[in-house]
């Protein structure tokens, strides 16, 4: 599976970006698509994850009621709705696609994904 992001940059507080995870090759073994943010210094996290059959979301509390998780219809691409955006959100984001039929049980944990993109920078500060 190869997963490509971009739409990240610059905004001030309170703005909004949307990011998005263009994903291509194994169809048939792809069990969810997610992404996860690293800032400076800090471990990889959690922030949005949608399950591939039935379209389930789960969301990092931090975030939730401000992002949304999407997909197209003809499952794609992946896309990350990033609304009143805060400046500890400022990281690199990265799309990850999991193969493992069991991730619904734990869609959060970094292990249950085996394909990630190359990272897009979201600044935001004034």
């Amino acid at each position: 599976v190869q997963l490509q992001a971009s739409g990240g940059g610059w905004v001030q507080p309170g703005g909004s970006l949307r990011l998005s995870c263009s994903v291509s090759g194994r169809r048939e073994s792809r069990s969810a698509v997610a992404w996860f943010r690293q800032a400076p210094g800090m471990e990889r996290e959690f922030v949005a994850a949608i399950m591939w059959s039935g379209g389930t979301r789960y969301y990092r509390d931090s975030v939730k009621g401000r992002f949304t998780i999407s997909r197209d219809n003809a499952k794609t691409t992946v896309f990350l709705q990033m609304i009143s955006l805060k400046p500890e959100d400022t990281a690199v984001y990265f799309c990850a696609s999991s193969s493992f039929r069991g991730v619904i049980l734990s869609p959060m944990a970094l292990g249950h994904y085996d394909d990630w993109g190359q990272g897009t920078q979201v600044t935001v500060s004034s």
